[in-house]
C-alpha cells in the first residue's frame, strides 16, 4: 500500500498536519515513538481551549479524534531510516517493516540540551522551564531564577520580570556589559555571578560559597536539535537558529528534498504547544495542495 503522506513523528504538529490530510481524505500513515517533549510537564498552558491540561491528555483526545478518520494508519514504532524521491518515498521503521508514500512529513520535534549542572535534569519541566508564557503565570509572581547558558540568557532575564522579582546566574556562561547591566537593574534584575553548585528542593540553588537561595520556580534556555536524524539522512538541509539547530524549510513546510516537508519544533522557532499545532496545520494544507497541483 502506498500512502499519499507518511508522518513521522505523532505528537501536536504531526497530528495537526495529518488532521487537514485526512479530512481531505488522503491516506496518512503516521509512525510515532510516542517521546512527547513536553512529557515531563504536567500541565500545559497558552494553549486556546487546552489551557491548564495535561498536556498527555491532550494528546490522546487528539488521537482519538484522528482514528475517527478510516483513512489513517498509526505505527506506534520509531522510523530509522527515509529514502527515494518524490511521489517514490520508503520509510523503513525500526522493526524493519518498510512503508511507501508519495511525500514524508518530519515532525520528529527536538531534543534539550540542559546544563550540566546536578539536580537540573530531575526537575526539568516541573519546577525549570524554558517558556515564560507556557509556565510564568503559576509562580503567582514569586522569585524567579534564571539560569545562563549563553549570551541569549540576556534576553531572558529581561523578558522574566513581567512574571516576578529575577535574579539571572551568570554561571559562567557570559558576562554582561555595562549597558546590558544597567539594563537588567532597571527591569530590578539582580545579577548573581557566584557558579551554581547544585539544585536542591523543588527550585533551590546552591551556589559554590554555600549559599542557598529559594526561588518559586528557575528558568533556562537549552540547546535544541532535532530529535532524529532522519531528516538529515535523507538529505535535508540542517540550519542553525539562536536555540540550536533545525530542518531547514520555505514558507510552504518543503525542505530542501522535493516532496519532503517538516514543520513544528524540528522546524521552527520559538516552541509551544500552540505554535507547533498551528505551524503543522499549515503544513498539512501545503501537503494536500502538493498532491493536487
Amino acid at each position: 500500500m502506498t500512502h499519499d503522506v507518511i508522518v513521522i513523528g505523532g505528537s501536536y504538529a504531526g497530528m495537526a498536519a495529518a488532521l487537514q490530510l485526512l479530512r481531505a481524505r488522503r491516506k496518512v500513515l503516521v509512525v510515532d515513538a510516542g517521546k512527547r517533549r513536553n512529557r515531563f510537564a504536567d500541565a500545559s498552558h497558552g494553549f486556546l481551549g487546552q489551557d491548564g491540561v495535561n498536556p498527555g491528555e491532550i494528546a490522546r483526545r487528539a488521537k482519538e479524534q484522528l482514528a475517527a478518520y478510516p483513512t489513517l494508519t498509526w505505527i506506534e514504532e520509531t522510523a530509522e531510516q527515509a529514502e527515494g524521491r518524490k511521489d517514490a518515498f520508503v520509510v523503513t521503521a525500526a522493526d524493519g517493516v518498510r512503508h511507501d508514500g508519495r511525500r514524508l512529513l518530519f515532525a520528529t520535534g527536538v531534543s534539550d540540551t540542559l546544563p550540566e549542572i546536578e539536580g537540573l535534569g530531575e526537575r526539568w519541566g516541573k519546577n525549570i522551564f524554558h517558556c515564560p508564557y507556557c509556565h510564568g503565570y503559576e509562580l503567582d509572581q514569586g522569585r524567579i531564577g534564571c539560569i545562563a547558558t549563553g549570551p541569549m540568557s540576556l534576553h531572558q532575564a529581561q523578558l522574566l520580570p513581567e512574571w516576578g522579582e529575577v535574579t539571572l546566574f551568570l554561571n559562567g556562561a557570559f558576562a554582561p556589559d555595562a549597558e546590558q547591566r544597567a539594563d537588567l537593574a532597571a527591569r530590578g534584575v539582580t545579577i548573581e555571578e557566584t557558579l551554581v553548585a547544585r539544585l536542591e528542593g523543588e527550585a533551590d540553588v546552591r551556589l559554590a560559597d554555600g549559599r542557598l537561595l529559594q526561588f518559586a520556580g528557575l528558568f533556562t534556555a537549552t540547546r535544541v536539535s532535532p530529535s532524529s536524524r532522519i531528516a538529515e539522512q535523507l538529505g535535508c538541509a540542517i540550519e542553525e537558529t539562536l536555540f540550536g539547530t533545525q530542518i531547514q524549510t520555505d514558507a510552504m513546510k518543503e525542505t530542501t528534498v522535493p516532496g519532503a516537508f517538516a514543520c513544528g519544533d524540528a522546524a521552527r522557532i520559538p516552541h509551544s504547544v500552540s505554535l507547533a499545532v498551528g505551524d503543522g496545520a499549515w503544513a498539512g494544507a501545503q501537503l494536500h495542495r502538493s498532491l493536487v497541483f
